[in-house]
């Protein structure tokens, strides 16, 4: 397993809009794999179903155009033989952006979000999600900026960032906030 720990990579993408159409494939596996749980699509009335590439695609790019044009700071994948096999998305120049799912108490330039965290579920259980979540609240630090993270509290993922050092700040709209390092790092929240 060393040597395949080696080979993989965290790598920023410079131009996220030029991996468009990979990310899109690359999302809808997460989708399938996922029993159509995430990406939520929350704002969809009928969500396409696991094998509709073509509908999920009609919901989900234009979101994802603007995710990867107008929301990211930095966007990095995680790559084995070539293919996407995760990504983490960062967030921290909130200003002036429509996230209208981050509340306004958390905008501010002490905070920085984790975002589009996702793992293909074929390499699960693998310890890359462990990786990448670790990788992006050092490039945070690096900022000077706390991790937040914004999901569904009915969602895998809630348990999954709990257990990584993650705690449960506020409710908000549909969604929870949580924030990194709340274990005996003085609760500031």
């Amino acid at each position: 397993m060393g040597d395949e720990e080696k080979s993989l990579k965290i790598e920023r993408v410079n131009n996220p809009l030029e991996l468009k159409d990979e990310l899109l494939k690359f999302v809808f596996r997460v989708y399938q794999g996922t029993g159509g749980a995430y990406p939520a699509l929350e704002w969809v009335e009928k969500k396409p179903s696991v094998d509709d590439f073509e509908g999920f695609k009609r919901v989900y790019e234009p979101f994802l155009e603007f995710r990867l044009g107008k929301e990211f700071d930095e966007l990095y994948v995680l790559k084995k033989d070539g293919r996407i096999i995760g990504t983490v998305a960062l967030v921290y120049n909130l200003e002036g952006k429509n996230v209208w799912w981050v509340p306004e108490e958390i905008k501010n330039e002490k905070s920085g979000l984790i975002e589009f965290f996702m793992v293909d579920p074929a390499y699960r259980g693998k310890g890359y999600g462990s990786m990448l979540l670790e990788f992006a609240v050092e490039r945070l630090k690096e900022f000077g900026r706390e991790a937040y993270v914004i999901t569904f509290p009915d969602l895998e993922a809630y348990s999954y960032y709990m257990k990584k050092g993650f705690t449960r700040v506020m409710d908000y709209r549909e969604f929870v906030v949580l924030k990194y390092g709340g274990e005996g790092r003085g609760g500031d929240a």
